[in-house]
């Protein structure tokens, strides 16, 4: 199955000042996570983000907060946000596609991936845009969620597929945008 992009949206779990810096890696996740923002507002591909209790682990980071408008981000407690009936509410969330991005992937974002695939979303984990402190809990829940139904792909994977084919002004705009 394809990612579309007039059936999908970007859910980006948790990339919060306090976590952040002890996230493995974590300046590349949110730079992946930028990239993945700014393509998928070019296509029109809805966003949205989650704070996982933001008096303790801060609000979003400024560089991803700025793109983000504030009705895009939403306050949860509950590990995963389908738990947490944050996004219920929510008119993207009626899209049946949901690629993934966000910390920790071990704990959110597994979570939250789970219940979407008990909720027969198809649901595709972006690799190189999530995270966890330490690099075991990534790789241990990206196999689980390849295991569990999880479609586990790549930032650009997921530009490509949004496109859907070459030869278009949009395609050669974000080529020359993004992907060069």
């Amino acid at each position: 199955m394809l990612i579309k992009a007039d059936q999908s949206l970007l859910l980006i779990i948790d990339i919060q000042e306090r976590l952040a810096p002890a996230i493995h890696e974590g300046e590349a996740v949110i730079a992946h996570n930028l990239w993945l923002t700014q393509v998928a507002r070019r296509l029109a591909v809805p966003v949205l983000a989650t704070v996982q209790y933001p008096r303790g682990l801060g609000a979003t980071v400024p560089a991803l907060a700025e793109m983000l408008a504030p009705e895009e981000v939403v306050e949860k407690i509950h590990f995963s946000a389908v738990a947490d009936g944050c996004l219920d509410e929510l008119p993207a969330l009626a899209r049946r596609q949901v690629v993934i991005t966000g910390t920790e992937t071990h704990v959110c974002v597994l979570q939250t991936a789970l219940d979407l695939l008990g909720r027969g979303k198809e649901v595709f984990v972006v690799a190189e845009a999530v995270g966890s402190r330490r690099p075991e809990d990534k790789a241990l829940a990206l196999e689980r969620l390849r295991q569990a139904g999880c479609v586990i792909v790549s930032r650009e994977m997921v530009a490509f597929e949004w496109l859907h084919r070459a030869g278009t002004d949009l395609f050669r705009a974000v080529s020359r945008e993004f992907i060069r």
